[in-house]
């Protein structure tokens, strides 16, 4: 059997202080920005077939920047008379702000000194020769200044993040989009400032801008980035709950010594810290669908990230696999899929050198890791963020570290329960690596399987380690959202051990086996040599369910991207469950040879679409070929005495004792 390496595969969760990453950041403003931190740098132009475009509906201003700008009811905001107007730049090109108020707000404000517009903010940055390209409006008021005659008639970009100011700290997608609009600006216009204002400059202003350090690698520690905002616009952020939010999404142990600074005096008298208007955020959180604390494969995990970052994602992805992007069905999970066991196929371990592993009952994902986050990749090729962090392997004796950068891997991810105690946790599984730092990898299966060992595990476990024995520990392991390990595989001698022994152990769900050509390369999509074996009762078919009437219950399949009724197929509900609840979902269904029906398995809440006709066809012939267990056993018996997996089994045995001495 092929064993795991002593520090890749180990599960235990240790804290402690983060090593020095190798990043390069002197710890004072303006420290140069990594040329390497972002991956969103534009090289090209995107296909037209990439997804939902941005909609002059999504930006209410687009729409009529007549109504958007709002006339009514001038008053200064409070506290806003003496509040300093802005601080000094973060990062060598960010610039905090209060909110520049236009002339309608003159008689307000009384003493000309005290006046502060975007014609003061233009002037005095470009008599400091700065030209602002980018204004990022977090203020949740769209009455302040009509961006169309202030900005952008002055060829300056306005993106509105519209950021409660009240009793909540800006949500996680907001959050996404700020650091794109950031990280875009920053490699399309490298010479120009932008300015990022709410309605004072300092809480949602730093708060923006600390995640910003964070993402774009120019800090180590959520610490630091408070003391370089705090140290460009003091006193930085005064409200507790902002700065412990940051803590607690980095996954960071807060130090004694971070007190959350006292109200400025320009604020104490001005009340809560709001806008006085409420719209509609720019974009809606997801509900979390976990019910009663219980984890569910259906758990939607991550947050949303911009459409036009999801579409260069999905571009860069299709070209790490020398899939063409301009090709149609640019959308399309390009993820390899393995394709049902039968008697024909089977005898393609008779060919070719195979390994074997369990068929967990999880969910597919891909994981794209980048600079700036790790983001999980659904069958729907729907991307979420995560915030994980993925050190890469040594790279010097100093013990520095670059980060990924762009590194494409595949698992599926499934929910251990502890028999004793109950306790539910998420687990990655990876079982293949596509790209490291933006190159493909071309070479046998067993050659990328053990890179996901040596690029991805091991370095997690080492950083783990050494922050288990530093003295000052900072990062968290274990307030990731899941553990992370390589999935294992095994000779093919083995499986009577696998499925005797091993799979009934399991802490979570198995439904078969996998049979992985050990010297095959990566195939996108379908892949015929790919052969997974379930348990009889458990082959499955995926349907759209459709209920026209009373009498009238269709399944449909898909056929070169249409749906394709399967006419004279039923499907039964066993559990009673009424079928207009499951009308127009994808349902999973097994097949009764008895009664020759479908029967109602689950709803595929991971899916968007059900199995293309080709599918349907393969998974019908296993299921008429019954390849039970002892079938399956029966042939790899013989299997295994063929000269090919004789010696190779007498090799890889002697390996993996060489490994473990």
């Amino acid at each position: 059997m092929v064993s795991r390496a002593e520090l890749g595969n180990s599960d235990s969760e240790k804290t402690g202080a983060i090593p020095n990453m190798g990043f390069q950041h002197d710890g004072i403003l303006g420290s140069p920005l990594n040329p390497r931190a972002s991956p969103f740098q534009p090289t090209r132009e995107l296909p037209r077939d990439s997804g939902r475009r941005r909609q002059r509906a999504d930006y209410p201003e687009e729409r009529n920047p007549k109504n958007c700008y709002d006339r009514s009811g001038k008053t200064l905001p409070q506290g806003w008379l003496d509040c300093p107007a802005f601080g000094q730049c973060v990062g060598e090109y960010i610039i905090p702000s209060k909110v520049p108020l236009d002339e309608t707000y003159n008689d307000c404000i009384g003493k000309t000194d005290k006046r502060y517009s975007w014609r003061q903010v233009i002037g005095k940055n470009r008599d400091l020769l700065r030209e602002i390209g980018l204004v990022i409006d977090l203020t949740n008021s769209n009455r302040y200044y009509n961006p169309f005659v202030d900005l952008r008639n002055n060829g300056i970009k306005h993106v509105k993040i519209a950021c409660k100011g009240r009793d909540s700290v800006p949500d996680n997608e907001s959050v996404n989009t700020f650091v794109y609009e950031a990280m875009q600006f920053r490699f399309q216009f490298s010479e120009k400032f932008m300015v990022v204002h709410c309605t004072h400059g300092h809480n949602r202003t730093g708060f923006m801008i600390v995640h910003y350090l964070m993402r774009s690698q120019l800090v180590y520690s959520v610490t630091e980035a408070l003391q370089i905002f705090a140290s460009a616009r003091p006193p930085g952020i005064y409200k507790e709950d902002y700065i412990q939010a940051l803590y607690t999404f980095y996954h960071e142990t807060r130090p004694d010594y971070v007190v959350c600074p006292s109200t400025p005096d320009w604020k104490r008298d001005s009340g809560d810290d709001d806008d006085g208007v409420v719209i509609a955020p720019l974009l809606l959180q997801e509900e979390d669908n976990v019910q009663n604390g219980l984890l569910s494969n259906d758990d939607v995990l991550g947050d949303v990230v911009p459409f036009e970052q999801q579409d260069r994602m999905r571009y860069d992805c299709y070209r790490m696999l020398k899939l063409n992007p301009q090709e149609k069905g640019y959308s399309r999970f390009p993820g390899s899929h393995p394709v049902s066991l039968n008697r024909e196929n089977l005898q393609l371990l008779r060919q070719k050198y195979y390994y074997t592993t369990w068929k967990a009952d999880g969910t597919r994902y891909m994981m794209l890791i980048t600079c700036d986050g790790c983001y999980l990749i659904d069958r729907n090729f729907c991307f979420r963020r995560i915030q994980m962090r993925f050190p890469s392997k040594q790279t010097n004796e100093a013990g520095t570290k670059d980060p990924h950068y762009w590194t494409l891997l595949d698992g599926e991810m499934v929910i251990d329960t502890q028999p004793d105690t109950f306790k539910q946790e998420r687990r990655y599984l990876i079982y293949d690596m596509m790209a490291t730092n933006q190159m493909p990898i071309e070479g046998p299966f067993g050659q990328r399987w053990k890179m996901v060992e040596k690029e991805v595990i091991e370095p997690r476990n080492i950083e783990r380690h050494y922050i288990h024995k530093s003295s000052n520990p900072c990062y968290r392991y274990d307030l990731e959202p899941f553990r992370v390990r390589r999935k294992d595989f095994w000779l093919l001698s083995t499986v009577t051990k696998l499925l005797k022994e091993f799979i009934p152990k399991l802490p979570h769900e198995a439904d078969g086996l996998i049979f992985q050509g050990w010297n095959d390369e990566y195939v996108t999509r379908t892949d015929e040599s790919l052969l997974k074996w379930k348990f009889p009762e458990m082959n499955s078919v995926d349907f759209r369910f459709k209920v026209l009437d009373e009498k009238r219950q269709l399944l449909f399949l898909n056929e070169r991207g249409r749906e394709k009724l399967m006419e004279g197929s039923q499907v039964v509900f066993r559990d009673g469950s009424d079928p207009l609840l499951y009308s127009g979902k994808v349902i999973e269904c097994s097949w009764d040879f008895e009664e020759e029906v479908w029967v109602y398995m689950r709803v595929r809440v991971d899916k968007n679409t059900p199995n293309e006709i080709n599918t349907y066809r393969k998974v019908m012939r296993s299921i008429k070929d019954n390849i039970t267990e002892d079938v399956l056993l029966g042939e790899l018996h013989e299997i295994v005495r063929l000269p090919m997996y004789v010696e190779g089994i007498r090799n890889d045995t002697k390996a993996s004792a060489v490994r473990r001495k």
